[in-house]
């Protein structure tokens, strides 16, 4: 049973409410601290726990609607079977027995041949520790089935902050609010990191400025001092050139740089090529807009005070991505923000936790075997594959849990190519029937964030935080870990570690031979722990690279033959280098969905109205087009039907298609995706969903 907390008779209706700990699950920096008040084995409210500071009792208007979700009327409540062609949509209920049995049978058979031949695919449709990589990946492991590269999101920030500071480490939130400049860097925090922004208000009181760099005017851009709107793909121009400036002027910390860093001369000679004439043509802003934003960063060197810098994964969804990544968390480095608790860069926290990432996964259940790796970025095209000796056997099983790929997944129309295989054997787990689902054999119904035990880092703050069941699962709905052991005990799987329970699990993850570095008592009793650790990561250095120190230069990077420093690297379909395709795409997240998640909560959706493309005025009117129109937007993979908005947040030569709606609610049952490719980023091998040319012309179909 849950520990709750009594509600007293003025607090709610009900005499025997309890509230209930819990965690948000979604992929989102802030990774709230919730509280869910139940009355009657009902979850009636969710709301932020306003003893956990990160959270301070506030929400977004997403997950304060979290009810919604566990309740919603087209909630999956029982597995079902598919009795229509694939896609269709068509299914009929069947008993867990019969499911489990049929599924553990197919696999079996494949795994015959070859277990590589079956493959997991899964992402952040939980952030969860135990819910997300614990049971499924002991399975998958003891199976031998294809190994899976979880790189749809983050892999160019990764390893671009790896290969610079060691790690995806950084400095830590609460002290952007001490912060006198805040450069917030490929981010629309008002949407999407909203604890964040509390920060930046609370700097702004003190005095503080706050630039926007984002090629798309975003409700943040709006709140900021400054927004420089920058081409697609072109900020690591911009962070060279602020070095440029840094050199010139000498706003540089040299004992910081000699202390404390690698490769500071080669560096140097690199950005005395970036003056801010050259950063200004290729980023396509004013060039005394680079000159001042230089001049700010530099200031805070010369009067001793705080520079703050806040990345986001939308810069590095480029071709460049990793190098963009690496020439931003470089700065702070040569002016010696990081001195200060205030100062530096934060892209992501996740590093700084002590997750025992073997004990909840269990790699030594494959027995010296190397499965094969799949990228999920390019499962458009892995699933249309024949077998061959380069690539192995032809993918005939494929399990998805936590993701919507036939949603998210670039270059979309081979990717329902692939699903629409009558011979790929595909279960689905999941709350709703998503584009992916429609595509399934079977659909397994899981629990959500309410009803199941889970443990979250986070990658926006340094908490970690236990999650509670607060009701039991609705329905004949299961989680994740309890679908993935009765699979295995089908499988023969007789290992011990697959009889462990969630709550076991979920002590497992910050478990170290060592000591544990979280205290699960802790945990249990307030709901969230804090990591040990200095205000102030790398004021004296000791940056967790090999060297220790910030690498300019990366050795590891120079041994696989590529450019050991950061530099520019040009968009694969870069502004200007096609006359069929003149319009440079990104397809930011809209403000009320996350990725594909919440996309059919009605009264979210409401507010989103409808798919959109926000495009300049200029560009309209060269196009005949005006707010509402439809339009057809196209390249060579594909054509997207949906409305126009004129609109002042894309500049000029660059449209918004704002994502992600599940394609079923696409005014021709596709969405942005059909335009995006599978081409990869130039270190983490990730995606590249914000390089994309297209061309957009008004439609005469009718809307559907």
């Amino acid at each position: 049973m849950p520990t709750s907390i009594s509600i007293s008779p003025s607090a709610g209706p009900a005499k025997d409410a309890i509230k209930v700990r819990g965690a948000c699950p979604h992929d989102c920096p802030d990774t709230c601290a919730l509280l869910t008040t139940v009355e009657n084995g009902v979850a009636v409210k969710v709301q932020g726990n306003p003893e956990h500071a990160q959270t301070g009792g506030v929400l977004c208007t997403k997950v304060s609607r979290y009810t919604e979700r566990s309740y919603h009327p087209d909630r999956i409540l029982q597995p079902l079977k598919r009795v229509g062609p694939k896609g269709s949509g068509q299914f009929e209920p069947v008993s867990w027995d019969s499911a489990l049995d049929e599924i553990a049978a197919r696999l079996q058979a494949i795994a015959q041949r070859d277990p590589q031949a079956i493959a997991p695919y899964s992402y952040a449709g939980t952030m969860g520790l135990v819910q997300s990589e614990s049971m499924a990946a002991r399975f998958f492991n003891k199976l031998g089935a294809s190994l899976l590269e979880r790189t749809i999101c983050s892999a160019a920030g990764t390893e671009g902050l790896t290969q610079t500071l060691g790690g995806k480490v950084g400095m830590k939130v609460e002290f952007f609010a001490e912060a006198k400049l805040i450069l917030i860097w490929g981010s629309n925090s008002i949407a999407s990191n909203l604890h964040f922004w509390r920060y930046v208000q609370e700097a702004k009181r003190r005095g503080a400025k706050v630039i926007c760099i984002d090629p798309r005017k975003t409700e943040t851009a709006e709140k900021c001092h400054e927004h420089i709107a920058l081409q697609p793909g072109t900020d690591a121009a911009l962070a060279l050139g602020i070095m440029h400036e840094l050199i010139g002027h000498d706003w540089l910390d040299h004992a910081y740089l000699e202390s404390h860093t690698v490769g500071w001369p080669l560096l140097r000679e690199r950005a005395l090529l970036w003056n801010p004439e050259r950063v200004a043509d290729v980023c396509g802003v004013p060039v005394e807009q680079v000159r001042s934003l230089a001049r700010d960063y530099g200031a805070c060197f010369v009067n001793g005070q705080a520079a703050a810098i806040r990345l986001n994964y939308g810069m590095q969804r480029v071709r460049g991505g990793g190098n963009a990544t690496r020439a931003v968390a470089s700065l702070p480095a040569l002016i010696g923000a990081w001195r200060h608790r205030g100062g530096g860069v934060l892209l992501s926290s996740s590093g700084m936790f002590p997750v025992n990432q073997a004990a909840l996964q269990r790699p030594e259940l494959r027995a010296g075997r190397q499965p094969r790796t799949l990228n999920m970025v390019t499962i458009g095209d892995d699933l249309l594959r024949d077998s061959s000796p380069a690539f192995g056997p032809r993918i005939d099983a494929l399990i998805v849990y936590n993701s919507n790929p036939v949603a998210v997944a670039p270059d979309s129309g081979k990717v329902v190519q692939g699903f629409a295989r009558e011979d790929l054997f595909t279960v689905v787990l999941e709350h709703f029937q998503t584009d992916t689902a429609d595509y399934a054999d079977f659909i397994l119904p899981a629990t959500t964030q309410l009803e199941h035990w889970d443990v979250h880092g986070a990658y926006g703050h340094t908490d970690v935080l236990l999650n509670r069941p607060a009701i039991a699962p609705v329905g004949q709905a299961r989680p994740n870990t309890e679908i993935f052991r009765e699979l295995a005990a089908r499988m023969g799987f007789a290992e011990p570690c697959f009889a462990d329970d969630d709550e076991t699990l979920c002590r497992t993850a910050f478990s170290h031979p060592d000591g544990d570095k979280i205290n699960f008592n802790e945990l249990l009793d307030k709901g969230f722990a804090r990591l040990p650790g200095p205000d102030a990561p790398f004021a004296e250095g000791r940056f967790l690279t090999p060297s220790g120190k910030c690498e300019f230069f990366s050795e590891r990077l120079a041994a696989q033959g590529l450019d050991g420093l950061p530099d520019h690297v040009p968009n694969y379909e870069a502004a200007g280098t096609s006359a069929s395709y003149p319009l440079a795409m990104i397809s930011p997240p809209a403000r009320n969905f996350l990725n594909s998640t919440f996309v059919n909560v009605k009264s979210l959706r409401d507010i989103e109205g409808e798919p959109l493309l926000e495009i300049n005025a200029l560009d309209a009117a060269a196009r005949g087009i005006v707010t509402g129109n439809v339009v057809r937007v196209f390249n060579q993979r594909g054509s997207y039907r949906c409305k126009a908005r004129v609109s002042d947040r894309a500049r000029a030569g660059v449209v918004h298609g704002l994502g992600i709606w599940w394609r079923k609610f696409g005014l021709d049952g596709t969405n942005v995706n059909e335009l995006t490719s599978q081409h990869l980023t130039d270190l983490g091998r990730g995606p590249v969903f914000y390089d994309c040319l297209v061309e957009v012309q008004l439609d005469a179909a009718p809307a559907l």
